[in-house]
């Protein structure tokens, strides 16, 4: 019985083998996978509402004055959760997906399906600043690599049908299929070609379809169009651009500096209840940061501030339009420290909403202050809401098209195009100019294992050192002397380079055969000379710990060797040739272009 379901696997595998082709089967299972990805978005953003809605009605606290001690309670779950059942650091998510495509052959650890499914609406649902999008696309793609995994889908295809569930993930929270598949097409670099269209095609319709079955087809915001785009306004989107790339630029390095401040608490204990404190403390004074903030940028929309604000200890005051564009101001300001502060503190959950969220704030804001200067201007407050959610998803994730295509299909403001054109355009380009990298991508570009749209650099990222070093070399020890060395190496090898490695293995230089080729046939010489005499350093050495295959390839190109050692923990492993090196690259690229 034990074997029956291996059986019955074997058994599939087989039929499908010899009934379905590889072609029909990959858009089979992107259809598949896209059902299931939308299916674990559903599930989470139920789980998160079934929470807030339960807090909402005060079923765990009889006071709702208190409500800003509810990220520690919800961080707490978490951190028992992590503990005990996870036992593992919680991961960023889609770094860790782009990672797991670069470094790992798409293999993702089955435990992370249910993880975010469980973190991410404790963390929200109790008021954590963070999204529920990169937890979806987390689950999506953890589900696609395990199924890929158990039916021994190659590793190339794994990747293609990991970015299809997280398209299908995508296209089910925001009900935006064709934005879904512009993500899947800058986030993860993939070319898009009829090979790759088709399954992201199929698998976002099938993300969505599932969102619309179990949630219906209202939009996420209530938006109507009020005012159509006028040529004299571009200006004004020039600006917003130009404001949300400055706003993009602080988002980014506001995250990495508040990450880093919390790396001296080295206990989560005291990270949970630091950080805990820190989002309390900023609900209290600016409630719109509680959550994931839909209802604050819905809000904004229907153009009531005051319902988007919510009760704060500036009440008194918010009948002063300025008082009002201050705290607009003060939430463009702290959603991305809340943000930051949730995951240092060790919450889970995306960057993605909170930067549409930041992004509307600004918007706003910014149309407010051109709307009361007394200088007879006057621009859609609504329009600039959404428009400046655009800029800031440009700006932060680089990844333009997705937020112009989705900022009009979550809305149906398709007659928006031009403006989100302009601010998304000049947003991206001058965060790209400041920044290389994003916060998905700094630390993958670090180690070398980011995927870019680049094919030279992708190749070589996927390119693994261990598949090209080869360890066929006879070892020398220095205090050999040349007859020792002609009879148990030389003799015995085919190679024209001998590592000299001491007692402990490492590496103390190399003997090139062509520096004793003239005292081969001198037996006078063969107790006289020892190997240190033709002892010399290695024009490079390759580090496998640290160096990327990009360096080694540069360190080839800078030497002019043809052979260059490895060196491992400190040790001798082996050496990378040339020629091995290159012939490794043409088989990767021939794949990769497939």
């Amino acid at each position: 019985m034990g074997n029956q379901p291996h059986s019955l696997l074997t058994r599939f595998l087989k039929w499908r083998y010899k009934h379905i082709s590889h072609k029909t089967f990959t858009h089979l299972m992107s259809v598949v996978l896209g059902f299931l990805a939308g299916l674990a978005a559903v599930t989470l953003k139920n789980a998160t509402y079934f929470i807030e809605s339960a807090l909402d009605r005060g079923v765990l606290f009889l006071s709702e004055e208190i409500y800003f001690i509810l990220p520690i309670v919800g961080l707490t779950l978490v951190y028992l959760y992590v503990k005990y059942v996870h036992k593992a650091k919680l991961e960023h998510a889609i770094s860790s997906i782009l990672f797991a495509l670069s470094r790992k052959k798409g293999l993702i650890q089955a435990k992370k399906i249910v993880t975010p499914l469980i973190t991410a609406p404790l963390t929200v649902g109790f008021g954590g600043s963070v999204g529920l999008l990169g937890p979806a696309v987390a689950s999506g793609a953890a589900i696609s690599s395990n199924i890929s995994r158990m039916l021994h889908i190659s590793s190339q295809e794994r990747s293609l049908l990991i970015a299809c569930a997280s398209a299908g993930a995508i296209a089910s929270v925001f009900q935006a299929p064709i934005a879904a598949i512009i993500f899947a097409v800058e986030v993860f670099s993939l070319d898009l070609t009829m090979l790759s269209m088709l399954p992201l095609l199929l698998a976002s319709i099938s993300g969505v379809l599932t969102s619309y079955f179990f949630l219906g087809d209202e939009n996420l915001f209530t938006f109507e169009l009020q005012d159509s785009f006028a040529v004299r306004d571009s200006l004004y989107y020039i600006l917003l651009g130009m404001g949300t790339a400055v706003a993009s630029v602080y988002f980014t390095r506001m995250y990495f500096g508040i990450m880093k401040l919390f790396q001296p608490l080295r206990s989560p204990k005291y990270r949970l209840l630091v950080g805990g404190l820190a989002i309390g403390t900023m609900l209290y004074f600016i409630p719109p940061l509680y959550g994931e903030g839909f209802g604050f940028i819905n809000s904004l929309l229907e153009g009531d501030h005051l319902a988007a604000l919510g009760t704060t200890p500036f009440d008194a005051y918010t009948h002063n339009i300025w008082v009002v564009i201050g705290l607009l101001f003060g939430i463009t300001l702290f959603k991305a420290v809340a943000m930051t502060t949730t995951f240092a503190a060790g919450g889970a959950g995306g960057i993605f909403i909170p930067t549409m969220v930041m992004g509307g704030a600004l918007g706003n804001m910014l149309a407010k202050v051109i709307n009361n200067l007394g200088l007879g201007l006057s621009v859609s407050e609504s329009n600039f809401t959404l428009i400046g959610m655009a800029g800031l998803i440009a700006g932060v994730i680089h990844a333009p098209l997705t937020a112009i295509f989705l900022i009009a299909e979550i809305t149906g403001g398709y007659d928006l195009f031009v403006p989100l054109m302009i601010t998304a355009a000049m947003s991206f380009l001058i965060t790209r100019n400041t920044m290389d990298h994003t916060i998905y991508t700094r630390e993958l570009a670090r180690i070398g294992a980011l995927i870019t749209h680049n094919k030279d650099q992708t190749v070589l990222t996927l390119m693994e050192l261990d598949d090209v070093i080869e360890t066929g070399f006879r070892e020398v020890r220095k205090e050999m002397t040349l007859g020792e060395m002609l009879l148990e190496s030389v003799a015995k090898s085919t190679r024209n380079i001998f590592p000299v490695v001491d007692a402990d293995g490492k590496l103390e230089g190399i003997v090139l055969l062509d520096d004793i080729r003239e005292f081969m046939f001198d037996t006078a010489m063969y107790d006289k000379i020892t190997v240190a005499s033709f002892l010399q350093n290695p024009p490079e050495k390759i580090f496998y710990e640290s160096d990327s295959m990009k360096q080694v390839m540069k360190k080839f190109q800078d030497s002019g060797a043809w052979n260059l050692p490895v060196v491992r923990n400190g040790k001798y492993a082996g050496f990378v040739s040339k020629s091995k090196l290159l012939t490794a690259y043409r088989r990767k690229l021939i794949t990769f272009a497939r």
